[in-house]
């Protein structure tokens, strides 16, 4: 298994992921979402495993601020990739499988 968490700092969901492979001894990546981001290969293959509806945050601010609802698809992708905070955390990624969210019933189908 080669997981990776994308996750905040602040985000509790975030950290009950790490807890969850921590408490099962299974190695994983952190990567800081806000500082990092997601690459645009990283970002395609975690779309086409859970949707871009699910790794959109509409209720964070900066949603609003730069007028996610207003814009095109392909240019609401783009300030996706530009803008981090935008994502839901924790994103968790094993090879083609993904979730977003706390779903642990999922990550021990991966083991």
């Amino acid at each position: 298994m080669n997981i990776q968490i994308f996750g905040m700092r602040k985000s509790f969901d975030t950290k009950k992921a790490e807890r969850w492979f921590k408490e099962r001894r299974i190695k994983y990546q952190y990567i800081d979402l806000e500082s990092k981001g997601l690459s645009a290969g990283e970002y395609r293959s975690v779309k086409a495993a859970v949707g871009y509806e699910a790794l959109v945050n509409k209720a964070c601010r900066a949603y609003e601020e730069l007028y996610m609802d207003y814009i095109t698809p392909q240019a609401a992708e783009e300030k996706l990739l530009m803008y981090p905070e935008l994502f839901n955390a924790p994103i968790v990624r094993n090879g083609k499988h993904a979730t977003v969210g706390y779903h642990p019933e999922v990550w021990q189908t991966w083991e």
